[in-house]
């Protein structure tokens, strides 16, 4: 890809970040996009991406790829807690940057985004090492309170795991005074998801 073209994608990207964190995945016009990133030709969005959803996948894939590099998939003998941890620090390492705080808010309005409840991890996780230490702790919940609550379980910590990150990201960018600094948050974080996840099921209705 020549230079040129690679530095309208970049600056796509990052208005596409802003705008869809701002103004909504639903709600961001592609045209205030297109002006964000200086580009004068309407259809530059669709050039470089092929549609909306082209360039929400591309920016998911980004902050994916970029997060793998820090990730690891403990060994079989980690508890849960640890394989919690391995999902959520990496994770909750995207506030440190702005780019990052916008990925953390865009996460937050897909629903159910992982498709880990339904055994089907989405196609941004596939092959990744996030999905696997997704699946891994979903096998590690599944023998114990059987693979359908497991992956119930893993699915609602996803969406609880990015709402919390994404308003801890708000806070940050409106200079919100934080009650935890951020390591302890994020211990506290992991903890929380931790008991959730290996809470005792109640039978019956």
């Amino acid at each position: 890809m020549a230079r040129d073209a690679t530095l309208t994608r970049s600056r796509l990207l990052r208005a596409g970040e802003q705008r869809f964190a701002r103004d909504g995945v639903t709600g961001a016009r592609m045209s205030d996009v297109v002006r964000d990133a200086g580009q004068a030709n309407d259809a530059a969005v669709g050039y470089h991406f092929g549609s909306r959803r082209g360039l929400l996948e591309a920016i998911v894939a980004k902050h994916v790829q970029a997060m793998d590099g820090q990730r690891e998939v403990p060994s079989r003998g980690a508890g849960t807690r640890a394989l919690v941890d391995a999902i959520v620090r990496p994770t909750a390492n995207l506030l440190a940057t702005e780019d990052g705080r916008d990925f953390l808010r865009i996460m937050e309005q897909l629903a159910d985004w992982s498709g880990m409840s339904s055994g089907h991890p989405a196609p941004p996780l596939r092959a990744t090492v996030i999905g696997s230490q997704l699946e891994a702790l979903t096998r590690r919940l599944g023998d114990r309170i059987g693979m359908p609550l497991a992956r119930e379980r893993v699915a609602l910590m996803v969406v609880f795991l990015t709402g919390a990150l994404a308003a801890r990201a708000r806070a940050v960018e409106s200079g919100e005074r934080q009650r935890m600094a951020h390591a302890r948050f994020v211990d506290h974080l992991a903890d929380v998801l931790t008991g959730a996840l290996t809470a005792t099921s109640r039978q019956g209705p």
